[in-house]
This record gives C-alpha cells, sequence and structure tokens, in this order.
C-alpha cells in the first residue's frame, strides 16, 4: 500500500469536483479549472510565505553583522540572533512554514492524476490522459506532449533565470556587506557544495513529466504557470525571489 493511501477520503473528495466539472467541460480543461481554483485558495498561504521572506531579507544586514560580530561565539550568536527576531517581531521560519502547509494539498492532486482512476480514461486532442510519454505514438500524440513539455521547460527556464538573478544579488550583497574586496574574500562563506546547480533544478517538473501520465504532466504545466505568475504578483517590488523557492 502506498504511503499517500492515508490521502484516499481527501483524493475521493477531489475526483468528485474534477468529474462534476467534467460535465459541463472536458476533462482535461477540468484539470486545469480545478487546479486554478485550489492554488487560488492557497493564495493567502503563498502571500504570507512572501511576507515572511521579505521580512528576513529585510534583516539580513543585521544577521551578517552579527555573524561577524560573533564568529567565534556560537552560543552568544544563537543568543543574539534569537534576541533579534523577537525584537524584530520576525520567526526565522516564517517564509517556509506557509510553504510546508500546502504540501498535503499538493499531495493530493498528485495521487488524483497519478492513480488510475475514470478521469484517465478521456483524453486532451486525442491523447489518453492516462498515457505515458513511454507509451506515446504517431504524430499527433507527439505534438501533444512536445508542447507540455516545451510549456514546461519555458517555465522552467523563467524560474532558471529568476534563480540566478538572485544567487547573483545575494552574491552582491554579501561583498557589500562585508566592505572592502579583501574583507568580502575574507569574511565570506565557503561556497556550500552543490550551490552553483540549485538554479537548474528548474527544471526538475521536465524531468518528473517524464515519469507520470498526460493529467499530472498538465497539472504541472498549470501549477507551474500559476507559481510563476504568482511569484511575480508578490514580489513585483523588487525583492528578489529566494532561490530556493524557484526550484520547483
Amino acid at each position: 500500500m502506498s504511503v499517500l493511501a492515508v490521502l484516499d477520503p481527501a483524493v475521493a473528495v477531489a475526483h468528485a469536483v474534477v468529474s462534476a466539472i467534467a460535465d459541463v467541460l472536458p476533462t482535461a480543461s477540468a484539470i486545469v479549472l480545478f487546479t486554478v481554483a485550489v492554488r487560488l485558495a492557497l493564495h493567502p498561504l503563498a502571500r504570507a510565505a512572501a511576507r515572511g521572506e521579505k521580512a528576513r531579507a529585510t534583516l539580513a544586514p543585521k544577521v551578517a553583522a552579527l555573524n561577524r560580530k560573533f564568529e567565534d561565539r556560537p552560543e552568544q550568536l544563537r543568543e543574539a540572533m534569537a534576541e533579534l527576531y523577537r525584537k524584530e517581531r520576525v520567526s526565522p521560519f516564517a517564509g517556509c512554514l506557509p510553504m510546508l502547509v500546502q504540501i498535503p494539498f499538493f499531495s493530493v492532486m498528485y495521487r488524483l492524476f497519478t492513480t488510475p482512476n475514470d478521469l484517465l480514461d478521456h483524453t486532451l486532442f486525442g491523447v489518453p490522459l492516462g498515457l505515458h510519454v513511454s507509451g506515446a505514438h504517431g504524430a499527433g500524440q507527439w505534438a501533444v506532449f512536445g508542447a507540455l513539455f516545451a510549456g514546461l521547460a519555458a517555465v522552467g527556464y523563467v524560474n532558471f533565470r529568476r534563480a540566478r538573478r538572485a544567487a547573483a544579488t545575494a552574491a552582491a550583497k554579501a561583498r557589500a556587506a562585508a566592505g572592502t574586496k579583501a574583507g568580502a574574500k575574507a569574511a565570506q562563506p565557503a561556497p556550500q557544495p552543490g550551490a552553483g546547480l540549485l538554479p537548474y533544478l528548474s527544471f526538475g517538473s521536465v524531468l518528473f513529466a517524464a515519469l507520470v501520465p498526460v493529467a499530472a504532466v498538465l497539472y504541472l504545466l498549470t501549477a507551474g504557470v500559476w507559481s510563476a505568475a504568482e511569484r511575480a504578483w508578490l514580489y513585483r517590488d523588487g525583492t528578489p525571489v529566494p532561490a530556493a523557492a524557484l526550484t520547483g
């Protein structure tokens, strides 16, 4: 039994909703509409996460100053950091918790679109929603898969560019906070292993799409477009989007 089987009651409710929409619209359109509706309902959590990340970004210079001041005194550093967050009324996990709350919702949708059910018997431009790319044949089916994968790649590229800009901005701020070039070289921490690869994880959905049926690929594309647009709106004031938030 799958670990995700615990979500089956919620999956049944989601199935009923999508089926009801599919009575009026094509099933593929119902999946898109349902995905958008769920993401719209979760938008307040995304706003909370963005507020938390912006609050943490505002405190970044003060955090850097404390790191330099208590570089060799870890216990005092922890106490000073706790006092800073308490004084500014900002949680060090402010940007993380709202995102974690969303995971069960995404798990339900993933299970709905990957577990065999009657929704997957319908088609998208003649391609069964339950078909994997490995089973595609004929120009028509390859054209549909090509369009879906191209859409995912485009979203991944947008996130990749944003992640690269976020990393460059963070590095520039670190150098500025360190002061002189010599001081910057001494003050900057050693690069974390794999940090340079983080932006490339933005294309992870393209690789994952090769393992799931058309319905799940359609969900991934819809969710990806929504997330890209949502981030552009929430961070329209110029605050860099955290690179780790752009890898999905």
